[in-house]
């Protein structure tokens, strides 16, 4: 038997014994929680399709639970409510020490934050921040907050972080002059309209790391997640539902390894700049 041909059966096997132990299964209605970059009503569009794509494909219910702030997001994590959530890098780690949240799935492209500053501004290096206000969605935010200020205080720059709530309002606080610059990442950027992008000039970017992961609490059945995660893979085989994962920021699935994509982190000392939910 052709090599191609004995994967795509040992495949459709593994589907077909998950989803016979899903359907035995004592729940079947699952919650779902997405880090707040966006405003509540945009989450629900840009997630919604992609989670009713999954029952479709899993024969489960997902429910979609928005919060409107990051740390009410994080409150929420860190105490387990969530059967599954969408986190950033280093909420990754946070889900995995506080509640044991096991990483599935991430996009297959890094990771990179970013500072903004007006296109007319003239600061033109980072060391022009120093003792300057810069807009932030959330302190926890990884690549746009968190391990951007770890970053500059490395090079001995010494900002004031003025959280503003999500990446939308880091970009219109730069636009209007509210901040002189403003932490980001660049797919949130390129989302924005090419009126407000080109009143905005990218100053610096991080090095580059595993991007957002979908992640499961640990008391989410092995069959369930696995059920879940080859769901993304064959979404993503199927054209009609690359718009589906692009909105959702995943358009290129692969498996997730806590050990190798997130637990790197727990070695870049960034607990200092850590507000933890109380």
């Amino acid at each position: 038997m052709h090599p191609s041909r004995r994967a795509f059966l040992q495949s459709a096997a593994s589907a077909a014994l998950a989803v016979t132990k899903i359907a035995g299964a004592e729940t079947t209605h699952y919650t779902v929680a997405v880090v707040p970059q966006f405003a509540p009503a945009e989450i629900y569009a840009r997630w919604r399709p992609l989670l009713d794509a999954l029952g479709e494909r899993t024969h489960l219910t997902f429910t979609l639970q928005a919060y409107s702030t990051i740390p009410e997001f994080e409150d929420a994590f860190t105490k387990g409510v969530p059967d599954f959530a969408f986190l950033n890098p280093y909420h990754v780690v946070m889900a995995h020490e506080s509640q044991g949240y096991i990483p599935l799935v991430h996009d297959a492209r890094r990771l990179s934050g970013m500072l903004v500053v007006r296109a007319d501004s003239p600061i033109h290096a980072i060391r022009d921040l120093d003792g300057k206000a810069v807009a932030f969605p959330a302190p926890n935010a990884f690549g746009a907050s968190l391990y951007m200020r770890a970053l500059l205080l490395a090079q001995g720059v010494h900002v004031l972080p003025h959280y503003v709530g999500s990446h939308q309002n880091v970009y219109r606080s730069v636009v209007r002059g509210d901040d002189v610059a403003g932490g980001g990442v660049a797919e949130t950027l390129a989302r924005e309209t090419p009126a407000l992008r080109a009143q905005l000039r990218v100053l610096y970017q991080t090095p580059t790391t595993a991007p957002h992961a979908f992640a499961a609490n640990p008391r989410v059945p092995q069959a369930i997640r696995h059920a879940v995660r080859d769901a993304f893979f064959a979404m993503a085989r199927d054209p009609a539902a690359h718009a589906v994962l692009f909105a959702a920021e995943i358009p290129r699935p692969v498996v997730a390894d806590f050990a190798r994509d997130y637990g790197p982190l727990e070695h870049l000392h960034l607990e200092s700049l850590v507000v933890r939910p109380r």
